[in-house]
């Protein structure tokens, strides 16, 4: 690897883990500068804000993200629901090994700061999109009761999933706290809110 790519590797690395612990908003470059044992003006250098640098970061993460998970394969899987709980495996594996990673793209996403609102749609619209595309193509699949609409079920299963997620990341600071019995509470809890989906919760 070239010395300059290496510097920005090792730049990029540093910086996530700020990122991660502080958020966009409240990490300051002086912060940044510290973590990758640099100068400010070094950091300008090689990257013109925290605005870009911040992007450059997040970018590293989904191109990551989308290589472990495989989300383009979910189309051609059986059953939506055994897929899910596959999925949400290897997502939950990912973020023990890759908690920064996970803790950046669900800022981004999810609670995007104001300053970056309009770029990350521009520049991510159309992957979440094809990422729901996805999803959804598998759900065609799912047979539903009469009367059920199906763009409203679906909706209905990532709202659950978006919570449970969210709700997960929130109590989980520390990759050293996910351990196995925490791991398989939560996809427990998950499957069985799915399964009041699936199968309805009247007698």
């Amino acid at each position: 690897m070239p010395l300059q790519l290496y510097k920005k590797e090792k730049i990029l690395d540093a910086c996530l883990a700020v990122f991660a612990r502080h958020g966009y908003e409240k990490t300051s470059t002086a912060m940044l500068a510290e973590a990758a044992g640099i100068s400010k003006a070094l950091i300008f250098h090689h990257f013109k804000s925290k605005h870009e640098l911040y992007l450059s970061i997040l970018d590293r993460c989904v191109k990551k993200v989308r290589a472990e998970l495989r989300i383009r394969d979910l189309p051609d899987q059986p059953n939506f629901f055994e897929v899910n709980e596959a999925f949400i495996r290897i997502k939950v594996d990912y973020l023990r090994r890759n908690p920064d990673v996970y803790k950046v793209m669900m800022e981004a996403f999810h609670a995007t700061p104001d300053e970056l609102k309009v770029e990350i749609e521009e520049k991510y619209g159309e992957l979440i999109m094809a990422r729901d595309k996805s999803w959804k193509q598998l759900f065609e699949k799912v047979p539903l009761r009469e009367g059920v609409d199906r763009e409203e079920a679906y909706k209905l299963i990532r709202i659950t999933l978006d919570y449970f997620e969210q709700k997960y990341l929130s109590e989980i600071t520390d990759k050293s706290e996910w351990d196995e019995a925490i791991v398989r509470r939560f996809i427990d809890e998950i499957s069985r809110f799915l399964d009041m989906i699936r199968y309805g919760i009247q007698r």
